[in-house]
């Protein structure tokens, strides 16, 4: 029986997708649930599960090309149940049903990518021993180029391996060796370009991006934060925070509780605009800006007010890590009543970051640097921090946002004053 395999639905809202990695090919045996497919939207990847065991018979949208949610992409062979045999009877296959083995078919598992495939070959490595970092624990190219790094050298008297002996049938077109488009950076003098498709996640960033310049009045104030007090507040408590909690104690922490207080004294910084009415909120869904495998992401701090440092630390981390296998799933993505952008883990001293639609703030922070500063009629060395704040001015006045801004500097500066409340 042939099966149709249609875009499955990823989100009310999400009628487009992208075709990402095909991770069978068309012959390939399959069992009900296994990953055929990765089906990117402009917020997270999805798998295609296979429908019923069977056979991978016609891929008819190729990788990088768009998709309609109910769409047909491909059509599966499913497999007709065994018929039971009288006993004693010898259970001979037919035909009909021995599919003659190749080498590419035993050097790429389901969980092997082609590109680990055929370097492993090429080195003798079984790549079904390798622990995979890619998306549902796949093993990458890069996967197998780590094992071979930390591969005892053979000997020089140890005698080379045979060659393996090529399978009956259709031999597939020897790929000479060396760099390959899309593996490996082009040499020095190289005038070689590249077209992919641009992805959902990038093609909404850029219209989100577009949106917010166009739509919304932006304004971005600054200040500047020393440091002093939660670094030594941090070296002080890490190890037993750490202890207690079983995660580390960052900044990240820190600023979230200083923009939930900042957000309740100033609120319109919480606000949005909606057609002619304002709306307010009385919680604060803080958005944290995190770099994942296909990109930046945002995911939620839902009611940050109530969260304690510990749980921040906990949601954060948690994030981050499903973040860079493309894990997070569409409900952590949406809404959002305020955004924090790190761009000091890169290095940034200074920059200007912007809103995300509907929101009306975004605070940007930066990288810490020791500098000069000006204490008590002394010039002392401090570690400072330059923090940023963008602003929808249709909502936010420059006094509410420079309120708001010198509120999150005062509480990073004095953290004890979060806890008694002043």
């Amino acid at each position: 029986m042939t099966i149709e395999l249609r875009v499955p639905a990823v989100g009310e809202s999400i009628t487009e997708v992208q075709i990402g990695d095909w991770l069978k090919k068309v012959g390939d045996r399959v069992k009900a649930g296994e990953a055929l497919a990765m089906i990117e939207t402009d917020k997270v990847t999805v798998e295609l599960p296979a429908p019923a065991d069977g056979v991978l018979t016609h891929i008819a949208v190729e990788k990088g090309a768009m998709s309609t949610v109910g769409a047909v992409i491909g059509t599966l062979e499913a497999a007709a149940a065994q018929p039971k045999l009288a006993e004693g009877a010898a259970q001979t296959p037919s035909p009909a049903a021995v599919v003659p083995p190749t080498a590419s078919a035993a050097a790429a598992p389901a969980h092997v990518m082609p590109s680990a495939a055929r370097v492993a070959a090429e080195s003798g490595l079984d790549p079904r021993a390798l622990e995979g970092t890619g998306p549902g624990r796949r093993v990458l190219k890069e996967d197998v180029l780590a094992a071979l790094s930390n591969r005892p050298q053979r000997s020089s008297s140890e005698p080379p391996r045979a060659a393996p002996r090529p399978s009956a049938g259709p031999v597939a077109p020897k790929r000479e060796s060396g760099p390959v488009a899309g593996d490996t950076p082009a040499g020095p003098g190289s005038r070689e370009e590249r077209s992919v498709p641009m992805t959902p996640l990038r093609r909404r960033v850029a219209e989100r991006l577009v949106q917010a310049q166009s739509e919304a009045a932006l304004l971005t104030t600054f200040n500047e934060v020393d440091m002093s007090e939660v670094i030594e507040l941090r070296t002080r408590y890490k190890e037993a925070f750490e202890k207690r909690h079983g995660v580390r104690l960052g900044f990240m922490s820190f600023f979230v509780k200083a923009v939930v207080e900042a957000l309740n004294e100033v609120p319109q910084v919480n606000a949005e605009i909606r057609g002619d009415q304002i709306v307010t909120r009385s919680y604060c869904d803080i958005g944290v800006a995190i770099g994942g495998g296909k990109g930046l992401v945002v995911p939620i701090l839902r009611n940050a007010e109530t969260m304690s440092c510990a749980e921040i630390e906990k949601k954060i981390g948690e994030y981050a890590a499903r973040a860079k296998n493309n894990q997070l799933t569409l409900e952590e993505l949406q809404g959002g009543t305020f955004s924090i952008s790190n761009g000091g883990v890169y290095g940034s001293m200074l920059s200007t970051p912007i809103v995300n639609p509907p929101q009306s703030g975004i605070l940007g922070l930066h990288a810490i640097q020791d500098r000069p500063v000006a204490r008590d009629g002394q010039v002392v060395i401090r570690p400072m921090m330059y923090v940023a704040l963008t602003y929808d001015h249709r909502l936010v006045d420059g006094r509410e946002a420079v309120t708001f801004l010198r509120r999150v500097k005062d509480f990073v500066e004095s953290p004890a004053r979060m806890l008694l409340e002043v």
